[in-house]
């Protein structure tokens, strides 16, 4: 990283750069080549990030004008409190950037604006296997001890 870093709201302008690290994202997790997401999926969720109805964000990171990172996060009620929650959904920084606080700045990004929401709490999920990522988030979040159920449709 040459430049200062930015961490700010991604714009329409931002597609360009966005789209591959979305892509590296869905990458990492296994959702590429014949796994990939849809791009309708890709499409609408892009569109929600602009839709003031959406409880949906995404924040980015850039240096010298590139972007080197991105974040989506979403509030939503909980029926344990009257403030809203905030989810981090999405976290991934390029390869040439990570370790060098791409991914805390975006994480502190989240906090940021969920503090200025009211919320309550910012929570996440990674993969057991994501011992890299697991290293920091042990210094700025703490383990639920929460395991996740689901069933797919």
């Amino acid at each position: 990283m040459q430049g200062q870093l930015t961490v700010r709201p991604v714009t329409r302008q931002d597609y360009e750069q966005w789209l591959p690290l979305w892509d590296g994202y869905n990458a990492f997790y296994g959702r590429s080549g014949e796994t990939a997401l849809p791009r309708d999926i890709t499409a609408m969720t892009w569109s929600r990030f602009f839709d003031a109805y959406e409880p949906m964000h995404a924040l980015v990171a850039e240096s010298d004008g590139k972007l080197l990172g991105l974040v989506h996060f979403l509030y939503h009620r909980t029926t344990t409190a009257i403030s809203p929650n905030c989810y981090l959904q999405d976290l991934f920084t390029n390869g040439a950037s990570r370790g060098k606080g791409v991914g805390r700045a975006l994480i502190e990004g989240v906090y940021e604006r969920a503090q200025a929401a009211g919320s309550g709490r910012v929570y996440w999920l990674t993969h057991e296997t994501n011992h890299t990522a697991m290293k920091l988030y042990d210094r700025i979040g703490e383990l639920s001890g929460f395991v996740v159920y689901r069933k797919m449709f």
